[in-house]
């Protein structure tokens, strides 16, 4: 009987992949703080997810090189977010504290999904080597 890595491991992946994704675009958010006229961005994580489980129970798999993995390719949408604070004149709409709040948040729930993977990695050796 063959284990399917990659089922088990496959949607904890998008979300690495897509906390990457986020911690990209707040640190863009933080870079262009003093930017004028830039519009502050962000993305919804749970409806990234909810994206990549639903390719995930469809099934879909490549059956030639040349086709693109659907399953690997997230569309996630980045839309501006609404600012909390009033325009400084300037039109940029960044709040540093919200990014920097943010951008940790994110940090600390990739990490907590290393962790995760970490654990689950350690389980299936355990599994396969037999051992206690």
């Amino acid at each position: 009987m063959a284990i399917g890595f990659d089922k088990g491991f496959e949607l904890h992946a998008q979300g690495m992949q897509i906390r990457a994704q986020r911690a990209e675009v707040i640190a863009g958010n933080i870079a262009n703080a003093d930017t004028p006229g830039y519009k502050a961005k962000g993305m919804d994580f749970q409806k990234a997810m909810q994206q990549a489980s639903h390719q995930q129970q469809m099934g879909m798999s490549r059956t030639n090189a040349k086709h693109f993995d659907v399953r690997t390719e997230l569309n996630n949408k980045v839309d501006f977010r609404t600012p909390n604070q009033p325009d400084t004149g300037d039109g940029n709409t960044v709040d540093v504290q919200v990014e920097r709040n943010l951008y940790l948040e994110n940090s600390v729930e990739y990490q907590a999904g290393v962790q995760f993977l970490n654990g689950k990695i350690k389980a299936l050796q355990k599994v396969i080597k037999g051992g206690a």
